[in-house]
């Protein structure tokens, strides 16, 4: 197994590609600490877990607070010991509509939640990690504000590329002390933020040129590896995960 007694958080567990990354590094071996605001999907999500065999605890709570940030980090650290990896999924889509449109409320909780939330998890995530000799970072980030641009999704984007930029600065700061950081970058994937919207869910499979979305399961596979020593020697990486969205263009 990949993460045979490694300690995982996993943000966003409570659905989606969070819910199917914590299911596969239980999976994998990983004593697994699942944080969302929902705490009954969490519970479902653990159960579930639990039932399979895993390790796992539940935190809930909001990934746009730092001291809920700090309360994750503690609670892996007096529940399983220590921490190794993190995979800090969270994210919201927010309000889509042009620029001039866009309420400043809706782009500071877009940057908040998914930007912001982000230098709050690593503030705490990374002391864990160097206590343990070394650790795997992981943000989603996204191809939209990378290799494409999207009417109206203008927070959306700036907040994922901000993420790729946080990335980079880290894996050069931490690679001294044995910690990776690395984005995955999914494609369009059948999760809540997708809808359910059939038209919708055509035009999103047409972007891409596998000519399909994503599970979140297949999404769940390419932070495994991140997670894991198979990718020792990967950091400062913007992972594609896109079903060729990114060099597709019929």
């Amino acid at each position: 197994m990949l993460l045979t007694d490694k300690v995982a958080i996993v943000t966003g567990a409570s659905s989606g590609i969070g819910a199917a990354a914590a299911s596969l590094f239980a999976a994998e071996g990983a004593r697994v600490v699942l944080a969302a605001r929902r705490k009954d999907l969490l519970d479902q999500v653990a159960e579930d877990i639990l039932t399979a065999g895993g390790d796992v605890t539940v935190v809930a709570g909001d990934v746009r607070s730092q001291s809920y940030a700090k309360v994750v980090v503690d609670h892996a650290v007096e529940t399983f010991g220590g921490l190794d990896v993190a995979f800090n999924n969270a994210g919201t889509l927010g309000d889509t509509s042009p620029i001039p449109d866009m309420s400043p409320e809706n782009w500071r909780n877009v940057l908040d939640v998914n930007l912001t939330s982000a230098f709050y998890a690593a503030k705490y995530q990374i002391p864990a990690m160097v206590r343990r000799g070394g650790g795997s970072l992981i943000f989603t980030s996204t191809f939209v504000g990378h290799t494409v641009g999207l009417p109206g999704m203008g927070a959306y984007a700036a907040s994922k590329a901000g993420l790729i930029g946080l990335t980079q600065v880290l894996a050069t700061e931490l690679g001294s002390v044995g910690i990776r950081v690395n984005s995955l970058l999914p494609g369009g994937t059948h999760t809540a933020m997708a809808g359910s919207d059939p038209d919708r869910h055509a035009s999103i499979r047409s972007l891409h040129a596998l000519k399909r979305m994503a599970e979140p399961e297949e999404i769940a596979r390419a932070a495994l590896f991140l997670a894991s020593d198979m990718a020792s020697f990967v950091t400062g990486s913007a992972m594609l995960a896109d079903g060729g969205n990114s060099i597709s263009k019929v």
